[in-house]
């Protein structure tokens, strides 16, 4: 019995092995190409124009659609803002900024995986004007809570770049900067981050730094950057994950959840942030988010930390005891 087991693993490692030893024979040209036939055949409407494996697997803001449905129905060109980064290591590929829906924009991170020169998951986490904020969606008093400024990121958009390879540091360096600042808000302490001082964040378009605020001594006020204003963070940074990490351009795309205390009456958001990191520092960070309702299942990736709603009873505040 141990032999045929044994058998049946030697086997399974044979007939297995070329599919992962292929996984990542997707250079930068190709990623690249793999990406632009992508968003050409969703613009198009059509997804036979782009090599979809057959368990391909995309999901919009967390939820799971059938090619053919969603934004292969909406999109219609691309944007101003068209920023490309590729991970030949991961077999990775990530477009980020702006997208037509007809007459209206949206703001967007696309990752799309590549194996065997097929297209096997898409990605997409998508703001739009109006959508529901930290407070939920807009009603008669209340406006959308969330940041959309399209304009604004066209006027200050990522850098597009190649950095000299003796300015370079390694993807393991570059997701350790990176996942200092998600430390660096769990902690509330800015002094963990490991960015330039003025460091600058666009959140959805909106630039959320370089405000006066407090903090600068002696009755003078400071201006913000990427590590201040952590006192009153009340989220935790769930589900990290880095899949996409270009080396020459120094990028790095982290995906994750924000999770809220129990009793903290906002909504979770689910975040696409672009670090660009200069001389072993962040310099800036673009982020396109969502913020799903209560009951929805996010991020819908693994790993699955966070991928839960909260029960009711959680998110009431205690009762005092008398």
């Amino acid at each position: 019995m141990f032999f045929n087991r044994a058998l049946q693993l030697l086997l399974f490692g044979m007939v297995s092995a070329p599919l992962f030893a292929a996984a990542n024979d997707c250079d930068r040209a190709c990623l690249k190409t793999t990406l632009d036939q992508y968003l050409a055949a969703v613009i198009k409407h059509d997804p036979a124009a782009t090599p979809l494996f057959v368990g391909f697997r995309q999901t919009e803001n967390s939820v799971v659609v059938r090619p053919g449905t969603g934004v292969w129905k909406s999109v219609t060109g691309l944007g101003k803002v068209q920023r490309r980064y590729l991970d030949p290591v991961s077999g990775q590929a990530g477009y980020f900024g702006t997208v037509e829906e007809g007459s209206k924009l949206a703001i967007v991170t696309v990752r799309v995986k590549v194996e065997n020169r097929k297209i096997t998951e898409a990605e997409w986490l998508m703001a739009r004007d109006g959508d529901p904020g930290l407070n939920g969606p807009a009603t008669a008093t209340q406006r959308a809570g969330n940041f959309f400024e399209p304009e604004n990121l066209a006027a200050n958009p990522p850098p597009e770049r190649t950095v000299p390879k003796a300015e370079r540091l390694s993807r393991e360096a570059l997701v350790a900067i990176t996942n200092s600042y998600f430390d660096g808000l769990t902690t509330r302490d800015g002094s963990v981050i490991i960015a330039h001082p003025g460091c600058t964040r666009l959140e959805n378009g909106n630039t959320v730094t370089g405000r006066a605020g407090r903090g600068g001594g002696k009755g003078q006020e400071a201006v913000s950057d990427c590590t201040s204003g952590l006192t009153n963070f009340s989220a935790m940074v769930a589900a990290r994950r880095y899949p996409v990490v270009d080396e020459e351009a120094q990028a790095v795309m982290a995906i994750g959840v924000f999770v809220r205390r129990p009793g903290v009456s906002t909504r979770r958001n689910v975040f696409s942030e672009w670090f660009f990191i200069d001389n072993a520092k962040i310099r800036t960070i673009y982020s396109a988010m969502f913020y799903p309702p209560p009951e929805a299942f996010v991020p819908n990736w693994p790993p699955y930390e966070g991928n839960w709603p909260l029960p009711a009873s959680f998110a009431q505040p205690a009762q005092s005891k008398q």
